[in-house]
C-alpha cells in the first residue's frame, strides 16, 4: 500500500481564526493535524525589515490605505503586521515554510532566515512569480531551494523554472492536468498546486500526484 502523501500547507496560515500573514494565523495552523507547514508573503518595510503582507496596501487585512514602504516595522506591527524574524521564530523547526517573495527584497530576507533556520535554509524554500526576484535569490544564497509561481502550468513556465535551476513550479490548481504533470516530472521538477479549499479538489490533486498542496478552509483540515 502506498504511503505517498504530498505536503499539505497553510496559505498565509489559518485565517479562519486569526488575519491572514500574522503570528497568530501561522500558529493556528499547528494545531491542525494535517498541517506540514505554512506559505507566508514576505515585503519590506520602509525601513527595510522584511515584513508578512500580501496585498500591495494594508486596506483589505488591516483596514488603512498605507502601503507597507509608507511606514517603519514599528508601526507595522502596531497595525498586526508581523516581521519575517518573529514569523520564523514562532513556527516549529519541524514545519516546512514556502516564502513568497512579493517583491526584491535582497539580503535583507536571505539574512532572517538563514537566522532563523541556519544557513542552508532548513525545511523552507523561496518563491515567487518574478524570476528577477529568483535570480537574485540564487546570487545570494546558491543552495538554497527554490520555486517558480505561474498562473498557468505552460510548457513555456515549466521551461523556465527549469532554466532558472529552481527545484519546482507552483500552479494555479486548476491548470494542473495529467499532461501538465507530466511535463513537469519531464523537467525533473517538483510540483505544487495553490490555492485549494475543496477537500474534493485536494484529493484529485493527490491522485495526480502533485508534491505540495497550499490550501486553506475545508482543505486545510485534509
Amino acid at each position: 500500500m502506498s504511503t505517498y502523501r504530498p505536503l499539505r500547507l497553510a496559505h498565509r496560515g489559518d485565517w479562519r481564526r486569526a488575519p491572514e500573514n500574522t503570528i497568530a494565523a501561522l500558529q493556528a495552523a499547528f494545531d491542525i493535524p494535517a498541517c506540514d507547514g505554512v506559505e507566508l508573503d514576505v515585503q519590506l518595510s520602509g525601513d527595510g525589515v522584511p515584513i508578512l503582507l500580501h496585498d500591495d496596501t494594508l486596506e483589505r487585512v488591516q483596514g488603512r490605505p498605507e502601503r507597507p514602504a509608507e511606514l517603519s516595522a514599528a508601526a507595522l506591527g502596531d497595525l498586526g503586521v508581523p516581521t519575517l524574524a518573529d514569523a520564523v521564530a514562532a513556527i516549529p523547526r519541524r514545519a516546512f515554510i514556502v516564502v513568497e517573495l512579493k517583491n526584491v527584497v535582497g539580503p535583507a530576507v536571505v539574512a532572517v532566515l538563514a537566522a532563523g533556520r541556519g544557513p542552508e535554509f532548513h525545511n523552507g524554500l523561496v518563491a515567487s512569480f518574478d524570476t528577477a526576484i529568483l535570480e537574485r535569490v540564487a546570487g545570494l544564497a546558491p543552495a538554497w531551494p527554490r520555486w517558480l509561481n505561474s498562473y498557468e502550468l505552460h510548457p513555456d513556465a515549466i521551461a523556465a523554472a527549469a532554466q532558472l535551476g529552481c527545484r519546482g513550479i507552483s500552479a494555479e490548481w486548476r491548470d494542473i492536468d495529467p499532461d501538465g504533470v507530466a511535463r513537469v516530472r519531464d523537467a525533473g521538477l517538483q510540483l505544487a498546486a495553490w490555492t485549494v479549499r475543496r477537500r474534493s479538489t485536494s484529493r484529485r490533486l493527490e491522485r495526480l500526484g502533485v508534491d505540495v498542496i497550499i490550501a486553506e478552509l475545508a482543505a486545510l483540515d485534509g
